[in-house]
């Protein structure tokens, strides 16, 4: 069942017909085979120029892809004759280390979260001036399914990030690390006495930075959950246990890094909830002590703007658009902003990451050619602070308040100027292009991974799930070297669960599931199960007619055949083969990426998983290919829902089921081929972008 306030990710209408004209035209390097660039060849590609990409590798994201790695994982060896298979649909532990230098699980975490960023994304001819594709475009559209993906982000990313700063000052300021403080109130103290508290500043930052080993020196890790931020001593997780080290609440986690995803998803669920709650004048203070009918109805703040008009009507108002000529225009509004919000809160996020893959780069990026980078531009500004006094600080920053005051004229011909002679002056200056050149997001690296993989024909595993709950454990800790100034027992009652707590929440489980053995005749209940039954049933009879509807012909019923699988119908897919739908029929996706010209196709048939041409490879019987797109042709890859947003919450609320969801494929010609009910969609979108030459762009 889905969760309160969620807005799904492929919430377009089906088919949406508002698909926007783009660009056409040849791609570089279109004739791209993807082979493997030789060790005599590759050496000079180890720290690629993003000026110096050339027609084999149209960007650094391809060339560090192709390049030979001194470090080497599974997905980093060869397969030049077929497709290897690394584990696709196997247990995780049988999986061995598939990308030199990161661990299963950090790959893992990278990959499901750029599941949830990325859905659309078009393939572009404009220079990058980063060197690096798949940027976001200037022209993204806004929903709010990718407003809920970047606050998503803007909280595991920098609140996260900000949490774990201010813990560390709590840290710092509680004496209770008596060492490291008085070492730090020992140095501030010297070059406060000395006035160069700014020059000392800027030293330990490119000692941070240039040196990574100081880091745990000056700011020893601890799991965040159980620092306390008021005092800096230990405390207890706000989920009863210590199950994962970088979440907030410290809740158990079945992969790395699942804790915090669910965190960022409830925390903008509760910003939605608090919102709803009041539109709709949400008041629970003044509620009746003793209301029966209050208890058994809906929670009204689920219904947004209609909750709120009902409030304004039983208040005497007049909630009609008619009377209310504020209306209609302040939504325009608020909806028209909501896209620079959208974009604002995305750059905050992506400045964040390429900062941190900066600061700890992850292979095939380099390692030390960023850090010096940052350095240098702080040695530079250590060298000014040397000469310059707190006067001449004050004199310069009142002349350039008064010459930004009184020079408007000057400033508006100098930018008339740039704009005619340099057009792309203000990219120039972002940060991405100029002192973070070359540095990844967390999507660009993705993407880069997932290219290393294909380029040597070994795709890499999608992230492990299972519908298990985590384990109610505390994660692995040593005590002894968590640096917090606690006993060994402190810490230990703190990760682990109170007995009393445990105990009680046992003697509640059990209490509520002898209860539910029992029929309750609630009217509450009962409405809600009769609607739901009744939706249940409805929503069976509209799929059943829709395979009526598809036998006489309509394409809109084809595209709605198989929306809903049965448990059973879920089976292993990829990499080479992945069930799906073509104008209703049930067939294979096929990759061949050891064919001749690498091609994504849709037969009735199964290939024998080899990834070589589809007409090879498939049974002899059934050579029906209904088409075949050269992957280095696909324009555009579209992620589409197999069914609207709401009729997504409809079903999941009334039959549980998951909905298997659908992909367009668009070539440079403009042909759209709609591929509908895959199972691993995410993980065939995947593969098409990461196996071609294009320069993406995502929308």
């Amino acid at each position: 069942m889905p969760m309160p306030g969620y807005v799904f990710r492929d919430g377009q209408s089906i088919p949406d017909s508002e698909l926007k004209e783009q660009n056409e035209g040849a791609q570089p390097g279109s004739s791209m085979d993807m082979t493997r660039v030789s060790t005599s060849t590759s050496s000079a590609i180890d720290t690629p120029s993003s000026s110096t990409t050339d027609g084999d590798h149209p960007t650094d994201s391809h060339a560090l892809a192709n390049a030979d790695h001194d470090e080497k994982g599974a997905a980093q060896v060869n397969h030049q004759d077929k497709v290897k298979n690394l584990g696709w649909n196997e247990h995780p532990k049988e999986i061995p280390d598939l990308v030199g230098g990161l661990e299963n699980e950090e790959l893992w975490t990278l990959i499901r979260r750029f599941n949830k960023q990325m859905y659309h994304v078009k393939a572009t001819t404009a220079p990058l001036l980063g060197g690096l594709d798949l940027n976001i475009a200037d022209e993204d559209e806004f929903s709010p399914d990718k407003l809920r993906a970047n606050i998503e982000r803007l909280y595991m990313t920098v609140i996260i990030g900000l949490m774990g700063f201010g813990k560390h000052i709590a840290r710092l300021r509680s004496w209770r690390e008596p060492r490291r403080t008085a070492a730090f109130a020992t140095v501030y103290a010297l070059a406060w006495i000395f006035n160069f508290l700014t020059p000392t500043f800027l030293v330990t930052l490119i000692v941070l930075i240039i040196y990574p080993p100081s880091r745990p020196v000056l700011f020893p890790p601890a799991p965040l959950a159980l620092v306390d931020s008021n005092t800096g001593g230990v405390q207890s997780p706000k989920a009863g246990v210590l199950g994962s080290h970088d979440s907030a609440t410290g809740a158990p986690e079945k992969h790395k890094g699942e804790a915090v995803e669910q965190e960022a998803s409830n925390f903008v669920s509760g910003i939605g909830s608090i919102a709803l709650s009041s539109a709709t004048g949400k008041h629970e203070q003044g509620d009746p002590d003793s209301d029966p009918l209050n208890k058994t109805v809906p929670d009204p703040t689920r219904l947004a703007m209609a909750g709120a008009d009902a409030k304004s009507s039983a208040q005497g108002g007049t909630p009609n658009e008619h009377h209310d000529k504020t209306k209609q225009p302040m939504e325009d509004a608020m909806w028209g902003k909501m896209r620079p919000v959208m974009h604002t809160i995305g750059d905050i996020s992506d400045g964040w990451e390429r900062f941190a893959n900066a600061l700890s780069p992850t292979a095939p990026f380099p390692k030390e050619k960023p850090r010096l980078v940052l350095a240098s531009v702080l040695v530079g500004l250590l060298a000014v602070s040397l000469f310059t006094t707190s006067a001449m600080v004050m004199k310069g920053t009142t002349a350039g308040i008064g010459m930004g005051f009184f020079s408007d004229p000057l400033i508006w011909r100098g930018l008339e100027w740039l704009n005619k002679n340099y057009p792309n002056w203000q990219k120039l200056l972002e940060i991405r292009n100029s002192l973070l050149k070359g540095v990844p997001t967390n999507a660009q690296l993705t993407i880069t991974l997932l290219r290393i993989g294909e380029a040597n024909k070994a795709p890499i595993p999608p992230p492990p799930s299972s519908d298990q709950p985590p384990p109610n454990k505390p994660a692995t800790l040593n005590a002894d070297e968590v640096p917090l100034d606690a006993s060994n027992e402190e810490i230990h009652s703190a990760i682990h669960e109170d007995p009393a707590e445990k105990e009680a929440t046992e003697v509640a489980a059990a209490t509520t599931a002898g209860a539910d053995a029992k029929p309750k005749h609630r009217h509450g209940e009962r409405i809600i199960g009769f609607f739901k039954g009744t939706t249940r049933g409805g929503v069976e009879t509209k799929l059943g007619v829709d395979k009526v509807r598809a036998k006489v012909g309509s394409s809109h019923a084809k595209n709605h055949l198989g929306v809903l699988p049965k448990a059973s119908e879920w089976g292993p897919s990829g990499p080479v083969d992945f069930k799906g739908r073509y104008k209703g029929h049930k067939g294979w996706i096929n990759i061949s990426t050891a064919a001749a010209v690498p091609c994504v196709s849709w037969s009735r048939a199964e290939s024998d998983g080899t990834g070589g041409a589809v007409e090879d490879t498939i049974d002899k019987h059934d050579k029906h290919v209904a088409f075949k797109i050269p992957i280095q042709e696909i324009q555009e890859l579209k992620k589409v829902g197999g069914l609207g947003w709401k009729a997504k919450i409809v079903v999941g609320w009334a039959t549980g089921k998951t909905v298997a969801d659908g992909l367009e494929i668009t070539d440079k010609a403009g042909n759209v081929w709609k591929l509908t009910a895959i199972q691993y969609r995410d993980e065939l979108f995947n593969r098409l972008i990461a196996i071609g030459g294009q320069k993406w762009e995502s929308w």
